[in-house]
């Protein structure tokens, strides 16, 4: 056999390297690392509060989270009548264990809730989630002229993936209460991943100081026997991170 032909021709290159040097382009640099942009993560953040656009999940407890709902997410469409043959798309989350992360103000909870999202949707899954303080779920809840109230809670209950911020730390009644249980309940019964985080200690043990409330004094035992069942419980210790920072 003859020697192989070039790939382009020289008076091809020539032409090529004059385009590239009239605009500047040097082909012998190599090109910056560049990541390609991840659009469902772009989406994400947009959504995410400003303060936690650019959080991590770092506690080992929640990176062990994170592998364990990304490793059992499901391909696109499967187990419908018409699975996707051939085709691309971002795995889903499906069942799973929640989490219950709790410690005092400013340890970092809501962080590492945020950080647990972002890192979901970087590995590839396609995150359909919701976040909510518990305050502002009662807000929403309370009866007012044209709200479909049910309707709401049905769609936050049954969201894959939701982020209940702050249990607890609301003035709590039976109202409060029914709406914890049955958002809990079902998420429980189901095992629909969930983040919850707290102020509040679950339980009152020997090294709870006298006046300090705890989780079950403010959600009743029928929310927190709900809780323990369907979440890890992880304490976050540590400053007010939003003193330390500044």
């Amino acid at each position: 056999m003859g020697d192989p032909q070039p790939a382009i021709s020289d008076r091809l290159r020539t032409r090529l390297q004059a385009q590239l040097t009239a605009r500047g382009i040097d082909p012998a640099t190599a090109l910056p690392d560049r990541p390609e942009p991840d659009p469902a993560l772009e989406a994400a953040q947009k959504r995410i509060p400003v303060a936690y656009r650019d959080a991590v999940a770092e506690h080992p407890a929640v990176t062990a989270w994170v592998r364990a709902l990304a490793d059992t997410s499901v391909a696109p469409s499967t187990g419908t009548a018409n699975p996707p043959y051939g085709s691309t798309g971002r795995r889903r989350l499906a069942h799973g264990p929640s989490l219950l992360l709790w410690g005092s103000t400013g340890t970092g909870k809501t962080h590492q809730a945020y950080g647990a999202i972002r890192a979901l949707t970087a590995a590839g899954c396609g995150v359909a989630w919701h976040a909510t303080t518990a305050a502002d779920l009662y807000a929403q809840m309370r009866p007012r002229p044209g709200a479909d109230l049910e309707h709401l809670l049905y769609r936050v209950t049954r969201v894959p993936l939701l982020l209940l911020d702050d249990l607890g730390a609301a003035k709590g009644s039976e109202w409060t209460e029914e709406i914890n249980f049955r958002l809990l309940n079902w998420r429980a019964e189901n095992r629909l991943p969930t983040l919850v985080t707290s102020n509040l200690p679950p339980l009152r043990d020997a090294g709870t100081p006298a006046g300090q409330p705890v989780l079950r004094d403010k959600v009743g035992d029928r929310v927190l026997s709900r809780l323990s069942g369907m979440c890890t419980a992880v304490q976050l210790t540590g400053p007010d991170r939003r003193f330390t920072r500044r």
